[in-house]
Protein backbone atom coordinates (compact mmCIF):
# COMPACT_ATOMS: atom_id res chain seq x y z
CA UNK A 1 0.00 0.00 0.00
CA UNK A 2 2.79 2.40 1.10
CA UNK A 3 4.20 1.57 -2.39
CA UNK A 4 1.28 2.40 -4.30
CA UNK A 5 0.63 5.67 -2.68
CA UNK A 6 4.24 6.61 -2.22
CA UNK A 7 3.19 9.72 -4.58
CA UNK A 8 -0.24 10.64 -2.94
CA UNK A 9 -0.34 14.22 -1.93
CA UNK A 10 -1.77 15.23 2.30
CA UNK A 11 -4.41 17.12 -0.03
CA UNK A 12 -5.15 14.10 -2.55
CA UNK A 13 -5.89 11.90 0.67
CA UNK A 14 -8.13 14.73 2.38
CA UNK A 15 -9.95 14.96 -0.99
CA UNK A 16 -10.10 10.85 -1.03
CA UNK A 17 -11.47 10.83 2.52
CA UNK A 18 -14.04 13.76 2.04
CA UNK A 19 -15.81 11.91 -0.43
CA UNK A 20 -15.72 8.84 1.70
CA UNK A 21 -17.23 10.64 4.38
CA UNK A 22 -20.33 11.24 2.52
CA UNK A 23 -21.15 7.63 2.96
CA UNK A 24 -20.40 7.15 6.24
CA UNK A 25 -20.74 7.81 9.86
CA UNK A 26 -17.63 8.28 11.13
CA UNK A 27 -15.37 11.60 10.55
CA UNK A 28 -11.91 10.44 8.26
CA UNK A 29 -8.97 12.22 9.18
CA UNK A 30 -5.47 12.54 7.71
CA UNK A 31 -2.67 13.83 9.34
CA UNK A 32 0.82 15.28 8.21
CA UNK A 33 3.45 14.47 10.15
CA UNK A 34 6.04 16.43 9.20
CA UNK A 35 4.08 19.69 8.59
CA UNK A 36 2.14 19.16 11.29
CA UNK A 37 -1.09 19.51 9.45
CA UNK A 38 -4.28 17.55 10.40
CA UNK A 39 -7.60 17.13 8.21
CA UNK A 40 -11.24 15.54 9.52
CA UNK A 41 -14.32 15.42 7.63
CA UNK A 42 -16.36 18.21 7.62
CA UNK A 43 -18.56 17.06 9.31
CA UNK A 44 -17.37 16.85 12.29
CA UNK A 45 -17.30 20.71 12.78
CA UNK A 46 -21.36 20.02 13.49
CA UNK A 47 -20.69 18.28 16.20
CA UNK A 48 -17.28 18.90 17.96
CA UNK A 49 -16.17 22.06 19.48
CA UNK A 50 -13.05 22.23 17.07
CA UNK A 51 -11.56 25.71 15.24
CA UNK A 52 -11.75 24.33 11.91
CA UNK A 53 -11.46 20.75 9.85
CA UNK A 54 -8.08 21.56 8.71
CA UNK A 55 -5.55 23.05 11.66
CA UNK A 56 -1.64 22.99 12.44
CA UNK A 57 0.48 22.64 15.78
CA UNK A 58 -1.72 19.89 16.19
CA UNK A 59 -1.39 18.33 20.11
CA UNK A 60 -2.19 21.92 21.27
CA UNK A 61 -5.04 22.28 19.02
CA UNK A 62 -6.87 19.01 19.51
CA UNK A 63 -6.21 19.26 23.53
CA UNK A 64 -8.52 22.83 23.17
CA UNK A 65 -11.41 20.07 22.45
CA UNK A 66 -10.46 17.50 24.19
CA UNK A 67 -12.07 16.41 27.96
CA UNK A 68 -9.40 18.05 30.45
CA UNK A 69 -8.74 14.38 32.36
CA UNK A 70 -8.06 12.86 29.23
CA UNK A 71 -5.16 15.58 27.88
CA UNK A 72 -2.02 13.62 29.15
CA UNK A 73 -3.12 10.46 27.64
CA UNK A 74 -3.76 12.45 24.08
CA UNK A 75 -0.18 14.51 24.87
CA UNK A 76 1.28 10.66 25.28
CA UNK A 77 -0.24 9.21 21.99
CA UNK A 78 0.76 12.41 20.00
CA UNK A 79 4.19 12.02 21.28
CA UNK A 80 4.31 8.29 19.77
CA UNK A 81 2.86 9.20 16.89
CA UNK A 82 5.15 12.34 16.03
CA UNK A 83 8.09 9.60 17.09
CA UNK A 84 7.87 7.31 15.09
CA UNK A 85 7.52 4.65 17.77
CA UNK A 86 3.67 3.78 17.00
CA UNK A 87 2.65 2.41 12.99
CA UNK A 88 -1.01 2.31 14.22
CA UNK A 89 -2.90 3.61 16.23
CA UNK A 90 -6.17 2.67 18.73
CA UNK A 91 -7.21 5.32 21.40
CA UNK A 92 -10.11 5.78 23.26
CA UNK A 93 -10.84 9.20 25.08
CA UNK A 94 -13.32 12.35 25.23
CA UNK A 95 -13.98 15.30 22.96
CA UNK A 96 -15.56 18.55 23.69
CA UNK A 97 -19.19 18.32 22.19
CA UNK A 98 -20.43 21.86 20.72
CA UNK A 99 -22.39 22.13 23.74
CA UNK A 100 -19.15 21.46 25.87
CA UNK A 101 -20.43 17.94 27.19
CA UNK A 102 -18.10 15.13 26.70
CA UNK A 103 -18.27 12.79 24.07
CA UNK A 104 -16.21 9.23 23.96
CA UNK A 105 -14.13 8.47 20.99
CA UNK A 106 -12.60 5.69 19.24
CA UNK A 107 -9.41 6.96 16.98
CA UNK A 108 -7.60 4.55 15.03
CA UNK A 109 -4.87 5.28 12.35
CA UNK A 110 -1.90 3.57 10.60
CA UNK A 111 1.11 5.45 9.46
CA UNK A 112 2.38 5.61 5.94
CA UNK A 113 5.94 6.17 5.49
CA UNK A 114 8.08 7.72 2.78
CA UNK A 115 10.55 6.11 0.47
CA UNK A 116 13.13 6.69 3.35
CA UNK A 117 10.75 4.73 6.12
CA UNK A 118 9.98 8.30 7.89
CA UNK A 119 6.88 8.27 9.01
CA UNK A 120 5.06 10.91 6.38
CA UNK A 121 1.34 10.34 7.36
CA UNK A 122 -1.28 9.12 9.61
CA UNK A 123 -4.52 8.07 8.26
CA UNK A 124 -7.65 6.78 10.12
CA UNK A 125 -11.16 6.80 11.22
CA UNK A 126 -13.32 8.39 14.88
CA UNK A 127 -16.09 6.76 15.80
CA UNK A 128 -18.53 7.80 18.71
CA UNK A 129 -18.93 5.00 20.89
CA UNK A 130 -22.33 5.47 22.11
CA UNK A 131 -22.97 5.62 18.23
CA UNK A 132 -22.19 1.92 17.98
CA UNK A 133 -24.64 0.47 21.31
CA UNK A 134 -27.35 0.13 18.53
CA UNK A 135 -27.06 -3.54 19.76
CA UNK A 136 -25.27 -5.98 22.63
CA UNK A 137 -23.53 -8.78 21.40
CA UNK A 138 -23.16 -10.89 25.43
CA UNK A 139 -26.86 -9.90 26.18
CA UNK A 140 -28.47 -10.57 22.82
CA UNK A 141 -30.95 -6.95 23.59
CA UNK A 142 -30.63 -3.67 21.69
CA UNK A 143 -28.10 -0.70 23.39
CA UNK A 144 -29.16 2.62 24.62
CA UNK A 145 -29.25 4.29 21.28
CA UNK A 146 -31.90 2.29 20.18
CA UNK A 147 -33.76 3.35 23.19
CA UNK A 148 -33.11 6.63 22.85
CA UNK A 149 -34.67 5.95 18.89
CA UNK A 150 -37.54 4.21 19.68
CA UNK A 151 -38.46 7.36 22.65
CA UNK A 152 -38.22 9.86 19.79
CA UNK A 153 -40.12 8.17 16.82
CA UNK A 154 -42.87 7.97 20.58
CA UNK A 155 -42.66 11.42 20.94
CA UNK A 156 -44.92 12.90 23.18
CA UNK A 157 -47.24 9.59 23.13
CA UNK A 158 -45.02 7.85 26.26
CA UNK A 159 -45.68 10.88 28.35
CA UNK A 160 -47.03 7.64 30.74
CA UNK A 161 -44.10 5.69 30.23
CA UNK A 162 -42.43 3.96 33.05
CA UNK A 163 -38.73 3.33 33.31
CA UNK A 164 -37.93 0.07 35.31
CA UNK A 165 -33.82 0.56 35.60
CA UNK A 166 -32.46 -2.49 37.11
CA UNK A 167 -28.91 -3.23 38.10
CA UNK A 168 -27.14 -6.65 39.24
CA UNK A 169 -25.85 -6.07 42.33
CA UNK A 170 -22.29 -6.87 42.95
CA UNK A 171 -21.55 -7.60 39.11
CA UNK A 172 -17.66 -6.71 39.50
CA UNK A 173 -16.69 -9.56 42.14
CA UNK A 174 -18.45 -12.17 40.16
CA UNK A 175 -16.20 -10.90 37.60
CA UNK A 176 -13.09 -10.97 40.09
CA UNK A 177 -14.21 -14.56 41.43
CA UNK A 178 -15.02 -16.04 38.17
CA UNK A 179 -14.06 -14.55 34.89
CA UNK A 180 -15.59 -12.61 32.41
CA UNK A 181 -16.82 -15.50 30.45
CA UNK A 182 -19.14 -16.48 33.96
CA UNK A 183 -20.20 -12.53 33.98
CA UNK A 184 -21.18 -12.63 30.28
CA UNK A 185 -23.42 -15.94 31.19
CA UNK A 186 -24.40 -13.89 34.47
CA UNK A 187 -25.57 -10.84 31.94
CA UNK A 188 -26.90 -13.70 29.43
CA UNK A 189 -29.11 -14.87 32.35
CA UNK A 190 -30.63 -11.94 33.78
CA UNK A 191 -31.82 -10.26 30.30
CA UNK A 192 -33.55 -13.84 29.86
CA UNK A 193 -35.22 -13.71 33.48
CA UNK A 194 -36.19 -9.93 32.37
CA UNK A 195 -37.33 -11.20 28.86
CA UNK A 196 -39.18 -14.13 29.71
CA UNK A 197 -41.40 -11.57 32.54
CA UNK A 198 -42.29 -8.74 30.38
CA UNK A 199 -45.74 -8.30 28.17
CA UNK A 200 -46.16 -7.16 24.61
CA UNK A 201 -45.95 -3.41 26.02
CA UNK A 202 -42.73 -3.45 27.74
CA UNK A 203 -39.61 -3.53 25.97
CA UNK A 204 -36.03 -4.23 27.58
CA UNK A 205 -32.32 -2.58 26.83
CA UNK A 206 -29.37 -3.10 28.05
CA UNK A 207 -27.94 0.36 28.85
CA UNK A 208 -24.39 0.36 30.29
CA UNK A 209 -22.24 -2.98 31.93
CA UNK A 210 -24.39 -4.44 34.10
CA UNK A 211 -27.90 -2.35 34.18
CA UNK A 212 -30.68 -2.75 31.82
CA UNK A 213 -33.75 -0.63 31.43
CA UNK A 214 -37.40 -2.03 31.05
CA UNK A 215 -39.84 1.04 29.02
CA UNK A 216 -43.12 0.22 30.19
CA UNK A 217 -46.05 1.70 27.68
CA UNK A 218 -48.74 -0.62 28.50
CA UNK A 219 -50.04 2.06 30.99
CA UNK A 220 -48.87 -0.32 34.28
CA UNK A 221 -49.12 1.73 37.58
CA UNK A 222 -46.97 1.13 40.75
CA UNK A 223 -48.17 -2.30 42.06
CA UNK A 224 -47.91 -4.06 38.82
CA UNK A 225 -44.34 -2.54 37.84
CA UNK A 226 -43.16 -3.99 41.46
CA UNK A 227 -44.74 -7.25 41.28
CA UNK A 228 -42.51 -7.49 37.76
CA UNK A 229 -39.70 -6.42 39.63
CA UNK A 230 -40.45 -9.28 41.94
CA UNK A 231 -41.16 -11.48 39.38
CA UNK A 232 -37.95 -11.05 37.51
CA UNK A 233 -36.06 -11.36 41.14
CA UNK A 234 -37.95 -14.89 41.30
CA UNK A 235 -36.74 -15.81 38.07
CA UNK A 236 -33.11 -14.65 38.36
CA UNK A 237 -33.13 -16.57 42.33
CA UNK A 238 -34.03 -19.95 39.80
CA UNK A 239 -31.45 -19.53 37.97
CA UNK A 240 -28.87 -19.39 40.17
CA UNK A 241 -30.22 -22.37 42.33
CA UNK A 242 -30.62 -24.20 38.96
CA UNK A 243 -26.51 -23.66 38.77
CA UNK A 244 -26.13 -24.76 42.21
CA UNK A 245 -25.01 -21.29 43.94
CA UNK A 246 -22.17 -21.35 41.69
CA UNK A 247 -22.30 -17.74 42.44
CA UNK A 248 -24.82 -15.69 44.56
CA UNK A 249 -25.81 -12.40 43.34
CA UNK A 250 -29.00 -10.04 43.37
CA UNK A 251 -30.77 -7.14 41.74
CA UNK A 252 -31.75 -3.97 42.25
CA UNK A 253 -33.94 -1.58 40.22
CA UNK A 254 -35.16 2.13 40.41
CA UNK A 255 -38.75 2.54 38.62
CA UNK A 256 -38.96 6.11 37.24
CA UNK A 257 -42.90 7.18 36.01
CA UNK A 258 -42.46 10.00 33.77
CA UNK A 259 -45.60 11.56 34.88
CA UNK A 260 -43.85 12.45 37.96
CA UNK A 261 -41.69 14.80 36.27
CA UNK A 262 -41.99 18.32 34.01
CA UNK A 263 -43.18 17.98 30.90
CA UNK A 264 -40.12 19.46 29.70
CA UNK A 265 -38.14 16.87 31.77
CA UNK A 266 -39.75 14.26 30.41
CA UNK A 267 -39.52 14.54 26.92
CA UNK A 268 -35.84 15.71 27.64
CA UNK A 269 -33.65 12.01 26.93
CA UNK A 270 -30.74 13.04 28.89
CA UNK A 271 -33.02 14.38 31.84
CA UNK A 272 -35.15 10.79 32.11
CA UNK A 273 -32.23 9.05 32.10
CA UNK A 274 -30.44 10.76 34.66
CA UNK A 275 -33.44 10.61 36.87
CA UNK A 276 -33.80 6.68 36.30
CA UNK A 277 -29.92 6.34 37.05
CA UNK A 278 -30.83 7.60 40.71
CA UNK A 279 -33.36 5.92 41.24
CA UNK A 280 -30.95 2.70 40.67
CA UNK A 281 -28.26 4.20 42.31
CA UNK A 282 -30.71 4.66 45.76
CA UNK A 283 -32.38 1.44 45.59
CA UNK A 284 -28.32 0.14 45.92
CA UNK A 285 -27.41 2.96 48.94
CA UNK A 286 -30.59 1.63 50.68
CA UNK A 287 -29.41 -1.80 51.13
CA UNK A 288 -29.04 -3.75 47.49
CA UNK A 289 -31.87 -6.01 46.12
CA UNK A 290 -34.89 -3.90 46.36
CA UNK A 291 -36.92 -1.77 44.33
CA UNK A 292 -36.77 2.32 44.91
CA UNK A 293 -39.84 4.43 43.84
CA UNK A 294 -38.72 8.06 42.35
CA UNK A 295 -39.25 10.37 44.44
CA UNK A 296 -38.67 14.06 42.94
CA UNK A 297 -38.13 15.29 46.88
CA UNK A 298 -35.45 12.70 46.87
CA UNK A 299 -33.90 14.05 43.92
CA UNK A 300 -33.97 17.23 45.07
CA UNK A 301 -32.20 16.68 48.02
CA UNK A 302 -29.31 14.64 46.41
CA UNK A 303 -29.08 17.77 44.28
CA UNK A 304 -28.75 19.91 47.46
CA UNK A 305 -26.42 17.26 49.09
CA UNK A 306 -24.12 17.27 45.99
CA UNK A 307 -24.14 21.53 45.99
CA UNK A 308 -22.97 21.13 49.52
CA UNK A 309 -20.22 19.39 49.14
CA UNK A 310 -19.03 21.13 46.29
CA UNK A 311 -19.52 24.18 48.35
CA UNK A 312 -17.52 22.77 50.68
CA UNK A 313 -14.43 21.62 48.72
CA UNK A 314 -14.64 25.24 46.73
CA UNK A 315 -14.24 26.54 50.18
CA UNK A 316 -11.37 24.64 51.49
CA UNK A 317 -9.86 25.58 48.11
CA UNK A 318 -10.57 29.18 49.31
CA UNK A 319 -8.63 28.80 52.81
CA UNK A 320 -11.46 27.84 54.46
CA UNK A 321 -13.84 30.46 53.65
CA UNK A 322 -17.25 30.08 55.17
CA UNK A 323 -15.89 28.13 57.61
CA UNK A 324 -16.39 29.82 61.46
CA UNK A 325 -15.68 28.73 64.69
CA UNK A 326 -18.17 29.31 67.58
CA UNK A 327 -17.25 29.02 71.41
CA UNK A 328 -19.51 27.73 74.44
CA UNK A 329 -17.91 28.36 77.73
CA UNK A 330 -17.42 25.76 80.18
CA UNK A 331 -17.44 26.68 83.78
CA UNK A 332 -16.19 25.58 86.96
CA UNK A 333 -19.74 24.55 89.03
CA UNK A 334 -18.92 25.81 92.20
CA UNK A 335 -18.01 29.15 91.49
CA UNK A 336 -18.92 30.05 87.73
CA UNK A 337 -15.71 30.49 86.64
CA UNK A 338 -14.18 30.17 83.24
CA UNK A 339 -12.54 26.65 83.23
CA UNK A 340 -12.53 26.49 78.97
CA UNK A 341 -14.99 26.45 75.93
CA UNK A 342 -16.39 24.22 73.64
CA UNK A 343 -15.12 25.01 70.06
CA UNK A 344 -18.16 24.44 67.41
CA UNK A 345 -18.19 24.79 63.59
CA UNK A 346 -20.66 26.32 61.60
CA UNK A 347 -20.49 27.06 58.06
CA UNK A 348 -22.38 28.90 55.29
CA UNK A 349 -22.07 28.34 51.72
CA UNK A 350 -21.33 31.18 48.98
CA UNK A 351 -24.43 32.07 48.75
CA UNK A 352 -25.09 32.46 52.03
CA UNK A 353 -26.96 29.25 53.03
CA UNK A 354 -26.49 28.32 57.13
CA UNK A 355 -26.22 24.45 57.17
CA UNK A 356 -27.04 23.18 60.32
CA UNK A 357 -24.41 21.46 62.69
CA UNK A 358 -25.31 17.79 62.66
CA UNK A 359 -25.98 17.69 58.85
CA UNK A 360 -22.26 19.48 58.41
CA UNK A 361 -20.67 17.08 60.26
CA UNK A 362 -22.33 14.23 58.14
CA UNK A 363 -21.47 15.60 55.03
CA UNK A 364 -18.01 16.23 55.82
CA UNK A 365 -17.71 12.74 57.12
CA UNK A 366 -19.26 10.79 54.29
CA UNK A 367 -16.81 12.86 52.20
CA UNK A 368 -13.45 12.47 54.28
CA UNK A 369 -13.42 16.38 54.24
CA UNK A 370 -13.43 15.82 58.00
CA UNK A 371 -9.60 15.25 57.92
CA UNK A 372 -8.45 18.92 56.80
CA UNK A 373 -11.50 20.56 58.09
CA UNK A 374 -10.24 19.02 61.15
CA UNK A 375 -7.01 20.37 61.48
CA UNK A 376 -8.13 23.53 60.60
CA UNK A 377 -10.36 23.67 63.57
CA UNK A 378 -7.70 21.83 65.93
CA UNK A 379 -5.21 25.17 65.02
CA UNK A 380 -7.90 27.67 65.16
CA UNK A 381 -8.98 26.68 68.84
CA UNK A 382 -5.18 26.56 69.57
CA UNK A 383 -5.22 30.06 68.48
CA UNK A 384 -8.10 31.10 70.32
CA UNK A 385 -7.16 29.26 73.96
CA UNK A 386 -3.70 31.22 73.64
CA UNK A 387 -5.64 34.21 73.34
CA UNK A 388 -7.56 33.52 76.01
CA UNK A 389 -4.43 32.11 78.31
CA UNK A 390 -3.55 36.36 78.57
CA UNK A 391 -6.17 36.64 80.95
CA UNK A 392 -6.69 32.87 82.16
CA UNK A 393 -3.69 30.98 82.51
CA UNK A 394 -5.22 28.09 83.02
CA UNK A 395 -7.90 28.47 80.59
CA UNK A 396 -8.05 24.85 78.12
CA UNK A 397 -10.07 24.87 74.94
CA UNK A 398 -11.79 21.44 73.91
CA UNK A 399 -12.37 20.54 69.56
CA UNK A 400 -14.77 17.38 68.82
CA UNK A 401 -13.25 14.74 67.27
CA UNK A 402 -14.76 12.47 64.34
CA UNK A 403 -14.09 8.39 64.28
CA UNK A 404 -12.91 9.41 60.79
CA UNK A 405 -10.25 11.55 61.99
CA UNK A 406 -9.26 8.68 64.49
CA UNK A 407 -9.34 5.56 61.74
CA UNK A 408 -8.45 8.07 58.60
CA UNK A 409 -5.56 10.32 59.25
CA UNK A 410 -2.52 11.11 61.19
CA UNK A 411 -4.31 11.99 63.86
CA UNK A 412 -1.80 12.28 67.02
CA UNK A 413 0.65 13.49 64.66
CA UNK A 414 -1.43 16.36 63.90
CA UNK A 415 -2.45 17.39 67.19
CA UNK A 416 1.27 17.45 68.15
CA UNK A 417 2.02 19.25 65.18
CA UNK A 418 -0.36 22.22 66.16
CA UNK A 419 0.42 22.19 69.00
CA UNK A 420 4.13 23.20 68.20
CA UNK A 421 3.37 24.93 65.46
CA UNK A 422 1.00 27.60 68.53
CA UNK A 423 3.82 27.22 70.97
CA UNK A 424 1.03 25.49 73.55
CA UNK A 425 1.20 22.75 76.10
CA UNK A 426 -0.93 19.68 75.33
CA UNK A 427 -2.60 20.34 79.00
CA UNK A 428 -4.46 22.90 77.13
CA UNK A 429 -6.49 20.58 75.25
CA UNK A 430 -9.47 18.63 75.29
CA UNK A 431 -10.39 16.41 72.66
CA UNK A 432 -13.88 14.98 72.16
CA UNK A 433 -15.19 12.13 69.97
CA UNK A 434 -18.34 12.88 68.30
CA UNK A 435 -19.31 9.95 67.42
CA UNK A 436 -21.54 9.21 63.96
CA UNK A 437 -22.08 5.79 64.95
CA UNK A 438 -20.55 3.77 67.87
CA UNK A 439 -17.14 3.70 69.42
CA UNK A 440 -15.12 0.60 68.90
CA UNK A 441 -12.94 -1.05 71.09
CA UNK A 442 -9.74 -1.26 68.21
CA UNK A 443 -6.22 -1.04 68.63
CA UNK A 444 -6.01 1.87 66.65
CA UNK A 445 -8.60 3.71 68.62
CA UNK A 446 -6.55 2.68 71.71
CA UNK A 447 -2.91 3.31 70.63
CA UNK A 448 -4.37 7.27 69.63
CA UNK A 449 -5.91 7.43 73.11
CA UNK A 450 -2.76 6.12 74.87
CA UNK A 451 -0.49 8.14 72.88
CA UNK A 452 -2.63 11.72 73.59
CA UNK A 453 -2.50 10.81 76.97
CA UNK A 454 0.76 10.40 77.48
CA UNK A 455 1.43 13.63 75.25
CA UNK A 456 -0.56 15.34 78.07
CA UNK A 457 -3.84 16.32 75.74
CA UNK A 458 -7.38 15.00 77.91
CA UNK A 459 -9.77 12.86 76.80
CA UNK A 460 -13.30 13.67 76.99
CA UNK A 461 -16.04 10.81 76.33
CA UNK A 462 -19.05 12.91 74.62
CA UNK A 463 -22.95 12.75 74.78
CA UNK A 464 -23.07 10.18 77.72
CA UNK A 465 -26.10 8.71 78.47
CA UNK A 466 -27.56 9.19 74.44
CA UNK A 467 -26.98 5.53 73.91
CA UNK A 468 -23.71 5.46 72.55
CA UNK A 469 -21.58 6.14 75.44
CA UNK A 470 -21.65 3.51 77.97
CA UNK A 471 -19.74 1.78 80.45
CA UNK A 472 -17.60 -0.10 78.64
CA UNK A 473 -16.28 2.69 76.77
CA UNK A 474 -15.13 4.06 79.99
CA UNK A 475 -13.78 1.29 80.51
CA UNK A 476 -11.87 0.55 77.14
CA UNK A 477 -10.75 4.12 76.41
CA UNK A 478 -9.68 5.39 80.37
CA UNK A 479 -10.93 8.71 79.26
CA UNK A 480 -10.46 11.95 82.02
CA UNK A 481 -13.81 13.95 81.35
CA UNK A 482 -17.23 12.76 81.07
CA UNK A 483 -19.96 14.58 79.30
CA UNK A 484 -23.65 14.37 80.57
CA UNK A 485 -25.70 15.09 77.35
CA UNK A 486 -28.47 17.48 77.91
CA UNK A 487 -31.02 14.62 76.92
CA UNK A 488 -30.00 12.55 79.70
CA UNK A 489 -30.05 15.34 82.06
CA UNK A 490 -33.78 16.84 81.05
CA UNK A 491 -34.70 12.89 82.01
CA UNK A 492 -32.63 13.51 85.49
CA UNK A 493 -34.41 16.50 86.39
CA UNK A 494 -38.21 15.10 85.52
CA UNK A 495 -37.93 11.74 86.41
CA UNK A 496 -36.93 9.84 89.98
CA UNK A 497 -35.59 6.95 88.45
CA UNK A 498 -33.12 9.32 85.95
CA UNK A 499 -32.30 11.52 89.11
CA UNK A 500 -31.24 8.32 91.01
CA UNK A 501 -28.97 6.93 87.92
CA UNK A 502 -27.22 10.00 87.10
CA UNK A 503 -26.78 10.54 91.07
CA UNK A 504 -24.91 7.07 90.83
CA UNK A 505 -23.05 7.68 87.78
CA UNK A 506 -21.80 11.03 89.42
CA UNK A 507 -20.49 9.31 92.20
CA UNK A 508 -19.03 6.68 90.23
CA UNK A 509 -17.32 8.70 87.90
CA UNK A 510 -15.60 10.37 90.84
CA UNK A 511 -14.84 7.44 92.71
CA UNK A 512 -12.48 6.40 89.44
CA UNK A 513 -10.92 9.40 89.53
CA UNK A 514 -13.15 11.39 86.57
CA UNK A 515 -14.22 14.59 85.81
CA UNK A 516 -17.88 15.41 85.14
CA UNK A 517 -19.14 17.86 82.93
CA UNK A 518 -22.97 18.23 82.96
CA UNK A 519 -24.34 20.11 79.19
CA UNK A 520 -27.57 21.52 78.53
CA UNK A 521 -28.11 23.53 81.35
CA UNK A 522 -30.67 26.47 80.77
CA UNK A 523 -32.26 27.75 83.85
CA UNK A 524 -31.62 28.73 86.83
CA UNK A 525 -33.32 25.92 88.82
CA UNK A 526 -31.74 23.36 86.59
CA UNK A 527 -28.42 25.03 87.89
CA UNK A 528 -29.24 24.51 91.70
CA UNK A 529 -30.89 20.83 91.12
CA UNK A 530 -28.08 20.21 88.98
CA UNK A 531 -25.47 21.53 91.28
CA UNK A 532 -27.07 19.48 94.35
CA UNK A 533 -25.54 16.64 92.91
CA UNK A 534 -21.77 17.71 93.04
CA UNK A 535 -20.77 17.68 89.44
CA UNK A 536 -17.58 19.46 88.13
CA UNK A 537 -18.74 21.43 85.21
CA UNK A 538 -21.59 23.14 84.05
CA UNK A 539 -22.16 23.81 80.52
CA UNK A 540 -25.36 25.67 78.89
CA UNK A 541 -27.38 28.58 77.50
CA UNK A 542 -27.64 29.44 81.26
CA UNK A 543 -24.18 30.92 80.95
CA UNK A 544 -24.40 31.38 77.36
CA UNK A 545 -25.06 30.71 74.17
CA UNK A 546 -22.46 29.45 71.28
CA UNK A 547 -20.94 32.98 70.20
CA UNK A 548 -18.16 33.77 67.71
CA UNK A 549 -14.65 33.75 68.46
CA UNK A 550 -15.29 37.85 68.08
CA UNK A 551 -17.98 38.27 70.59
CA UNK A 552 -16.61 35.63 72.93
CA UNK A 553 -13.16 37.54 73.53
CA UNK A 554 -15.11 40.97 73.50
CA UNK A 555 -17.43 39.69 76.72
CA UNK A 556 -15.62 37.04 78.58
CA UNK A 557 -11.86 38.52 78.60
CA UNK A 558 -12.73 42.10 79.32
CA UNK A 559 -12.02 42.44 83.16
CA UNK A 560 -15.72 43.91 84.25
CA UNK A 561 -17.26 40.43 82.59
CA UNK A 562 -15.85 37.98 85.43
CA UNK A 563 -19.03 39.74 87.78
CA UNK A 564 -21.30 39.18 85.03
CA UNK A 565 -20.37 35.82 83.91
CA UNK A 566 -20.41 34.18 87.52
CA UNK A 567 -23.77 35.72 87.67
CA UNK A 568 -25.06 34.29 84.53
CA UNK A 569 -25.84 37.08 83.19
CA UNK A 570 -24.69 36.71 79.41
CA UNK A 571 -26.80 36.14 76.69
Amino acid sequence: METEYANRTFEDFCEIAEEFSLCMNDYLYVYDIPHDTYYISKRALQRFRMPANIFHDVAHTISTFTYSDDIPLLTEDMREVRSGRKNERNLEYRWLGLDGSPVWINVKGRILNSSDGTARLMIGCINEIGNRQKADNVSGLKGESSLEEHLKLLGSSFRDAMFLRIGIDDFKVINERHGSEYGNYVLRAVADCIRQCLNPMQSVYRIVSDEFLVLDLSGAGYDEMNRLYHNIRSAVDRVISEEQYKAIYTISAGLLSLKDLTTEDAQNYSQTMKFSEFALTEAKNRGKNQLYFYKPEDYNAFLRMRYLRSSLRKSLEENFNGFELFFQPIVVSTDGELFAAETLLRFHTQTGEYVPPMELVSILEESGLIIPVGKWIIQNALAMCKKCREKYPDFVISVNLSYIQLLKSPLYEDIAEALETAQMPPTCLIVELTESGHLENTPAVQNVWKKLKNLGVSIALDDFGTGYSNLINIGNLRPNIIKIDRSFTVKALRNDYEHELLIHIIKMVHRIGLNLVVEGIETHDELERINELNPDYIQGFYYSKPCPAEEFTQKYLAAEMVTEFQEGQIL
